[in-house]
């Protein structure tokens, strides 16, 4: 049997564990049952299995000898949002759900290392199957690069389950996908009064609303408009009462890019314009940037195998061309250490009423396009190693 065939024969024990991780979501670095239940499924196929990053789980599948070393990923935490669908296998953690598919990853790469093990034979070197914490938080896969689960890695692939996706459409060209994602905080301080006497004070309200608006010009006046940019305001917090002038005034937001060189200029194009902004009111002004993931850049190379794999099991209708996303994926992470790639896995079905978005309490996934994602992984382990 080839790997398209096995994926199908293993089809509802796919589903049967997605289901089971669905109604059992866990918040990032608290995914221990999660990782106890991956670790029980690799040590029933015979993989050896090592904690990595407190909750991660790395399983270590061996072929014919060999000195390539092949990545496969998945993410493995959930969000605190408690879940609206009607269907049986709905959460049974209040308030935590898997609304943005990793539940499938898990269920897809847990597919995977089962072909590869029975496989083993037709391949050379070993395949790495990585369970990561802490995507959500964008802290599980730095830990985990950290603590040397990349050593000895060649190549890797991860594969996100995609809502803008038409189900069982396959994204996997090169560049970047995902956009880097910074946060920071601005503190805005004056001098309070009456609000009836506002000469008396120094108002950080509306010193903080002029930098809102002037941080705006970073996108439209400062970067070239061929480099995407976004910088977003997510929060606004004034201390005091209807009728009094405020002292002091918290901004946070976000600040994304798909360029790390704009990345690395973001805070000091903020920081001047957030200082000197607040100045012209006579504020002062403090920003806090928080530098989060980088982008995660597709590497042409491992893109073409991965294409070239997806397309030997389902032929060339399967893949199509997707925009990349100003989402955050901390693959990126695992990107910066060895080449790879992270495909997006079509999930959409409007006529199963799959139609939400991730982060969404009423996301959910079309389990028919799982075995096509434990088939791409399958595929490009045994092409990638056998090249």
């Amino acid at each position: 049997m080839n790997v398209r065939e096995l994926a199908e024969k293993y089809k509802d024990e796919i589903i049967s564990l997605r289901r089971e991780f669905h109604q059992n979501p866990e918040l990032s670095w608290q995914e221990f049952r999660t990782a106890r239940r991956v670790e029980e499924e690799l040590k029933k196929l015979g993989i050896n299995t090592k904690r990595v990053a407190e909750t991660g789980v790395v399983g270590l599948i061996k072929g014919k000898p060999g000195n390539k070393v092949v990545a496969l990923r998945a993410d493995m935490d959930a969000l605190p949002i408690q879940e609206n669908n009607e269907v049986s296998y709905h959460s049974k953690n209040d308030g935590v759900m898997h609304a943005c598919g990793h539940d499938g990853h898990i269920a897809m790469l847990l597919g995977a290392a089962k072909i590869l093990k029975k496989l083993k034979s037709q391949f050379g070197g070993m395949v790495k199957v990585i369970f990561q914490p802490a995507e959500e938080t964008i802290a599980g896969a730095k830990k985990m690069v950290a603590e040397g689960v990349l050593d000895n890695v060649d190549a890797i692939l991860a594969i996100h389950v995609w809502s803008e996706l038409s189900s069982g459409k396959v994204s996997l060209e090169p560049g970047p996908r995902f956009a880097a994602g910074d946060r920071f905080k601005v503190t805005v301080k004056g001098r309070g009064s009456h609000g009836a006497m506002p000469h008396l004070g120094r108002d950080a309200i509306v010193a903080a609303s002029a930098i809102i608006m002037n941080l705006q010009t970073i996108v439209s006046r400062e970067t070239n408009p061929q480099e995407p940019a976004v910088i977003s305001i997510g929060k606004i917090k004034g201390e005091g009462s209807f009728n009094t002038i405020n002292d002091k005034v918290e901004i946070e937001g976000t600040a994304r890019t798909f360029n790390p060189n704009l990345q690395k200029e973001l805070p000091k194009l903020m920081e001047r314009i957030i200082k000197n902004t607040a100045l012209s009111f006579n504020t002062k002004a403090e920003l806090e940037y928080f530098v989060g993931a980088p982008p995660c850049i597709n590497d042409p190379v491992i893109s073409q195998v991965a294409q070239h794999s997806i397309t030997k099991l389902y032929g060339e209708d399967i893949t199509t061309l997707f925009q990349k996303t100003t989402a955050t994926e901390d693959f990126s992470f695992f990107l910066q250490q060895v080449p790879g790639i992270i495909a997006f896995l079509g999930i959409a079905n409007k006529e199963k009423g799959i139609i939400y978005p991730h982060h969404h309490n009423q996301f959910n996934i079309d389990e028919d396009v799982l075995p096509i994602g434990t088939s791409l992984y399958s595929q490009f382990a045994l092409d990638y190693l056998n090249q």
